[in-house]
């Protein structure tokens, strides 16, 4: 079976596969190419018989009564082939959407016209993302001014990346190489030059590079820096790190618990959710909490969304992870309503 897929990625002019969900929707990919040439050889070939067996024996107004069985049975074969698709499919996306517990995080900004990867240990790299091979990876993505498009064609991964909300898709890489990313968003002049390169590296040079990454450096973690933009933002005065109640939630445990709102209806704490929260925060008002936080939208800038972002992931478990400090701030005011 390998070598017939690898066969019609050839002949479909298909990039090779390079990470666990490629060979799944390559397959779907060729089904519907496959499904698709039948229908259309038998409609030909249908064409050309009563092409060439037609005789004008009968007046052109003569009724011709069709087939009820083969019409409801050619409805049904189309029909249950759509829904076959739109299942397989289905399937997919939501494995595509739901990234691995066990997933590294890594959190990319997009500009006019570059790509930024920033790491959870606090480094950054611009336009080359590097990822250890066989191993979960989750991406955590803004841009910072119009709507991007994260593609990598080997990957088969492809998602949008909005300015106001934070998107997520993850993969697993197979091979070891590098392998090209595009915007495929049109997104201004520069839109073509807006490339980076996955550098997917074996576990011994994932293990160097991610060593000489860790040498003494100026940038915190992710986690701390959402930390600090906590208190800079003035966050903390509202939102407690320790699941207090105040003002506002407290953030921690918060990310991926369900979130119940003013109007009756529940959300998960995701990182769509939490990004509306803060640049929209009148959208949904949680239950038992005052509509009386302010919009972030242009105070906070991608990087800053998304360090907070890691912050409140980091509080998961109800705790900070190991190295990171947390602010300790006197409320101003004290009990949530």
């Amino acid at each position: 079976m390998k070598a017939v897929l690898e066969f019609m990625r050839h002949l479909l002019y298909l990039p090779p596969g390079a990470s666990s969900m490629s060979d799944d929707i390559d397959w779907l990919h060729i089904f519907v190419i496959a499904t698709t040439m039948v229908v259309a050889t038998f409609v030909f070939a249908a064409a050309l018989l009563f092409t060439f067996r037609s005789k004008r024996t009968a007046p052109p107004t003569q009724r011709l009564a069709a087939s009820v069985p083969r019409e409801w049975g050619l409805v049904v074969f189309i029909l249950a082939t759509f829904v076959l698709w739109w299942l397989i499919g289905y399937r997919q996306y939501v494995e595509l959407r739901e990234p691995p517990k066990d997933a590294m995080v890594i959190h990319v900004t997009a500009k006019q016209w570059m790509w930024k990867f920033s790491y959870e240990n606090g480094r950054d790299t611009n336009d080359d993302l590097y990822v250890p091979v066989d191993r979960p990876v989750e991406l955590v993505m803004i841009s910072r001014d119009v709507i991007h498009s994260f593609y990598v064609p080997a990957f088969r991964s492809k998602l949008d990346v909005l300015p106001s909300q934070a998107n997520v898709m993850w993969f697993r890489a197979t091979q070891i190489g590098t392998f090209p990313i595009y915007c495929a968003e049109l997104c201004g002049v520069g839109h073509s030059r807006m490339l980076g390169t996955v550098h997917v590296l074996s576990p011994e040079e994932w293990d160097r590079w991610d060593r000489n990454s860790n040498e003494p450096q100026t940038s915190p973690s992710m986690a701390q820096a959402g930390a600090d933009v906590a208190l800079k933002r003035g966050c903390v005065q509202c939102h407690t790190l320790d699941g207090q109640p105040h003002i506002g939630p407290s953030f921690s445990k918060l990310y991926k618990s369900e979130v119940k709102l003013a109007d009756g209806t529940s959300v998960v704490a995701d990182e769509a959710y939490l990004t509306r929260s803060m640049m929209e925060p009148a959208s949904e008002i949680v239950g038992g909490y005052r509509n009386v936080m302010p919009s972030y939208a242009g105070i906070l800038d991608p990087t800053e969304t998304g360090a907070l972002l890691e912050l409140i992931r980091s509080l998961r478990e109800g705790h900070a992870p190991s190295g990171v400090i947390l602010p300790k701030v006197v409320p101003v005011e004290a009990g949530a309503p």
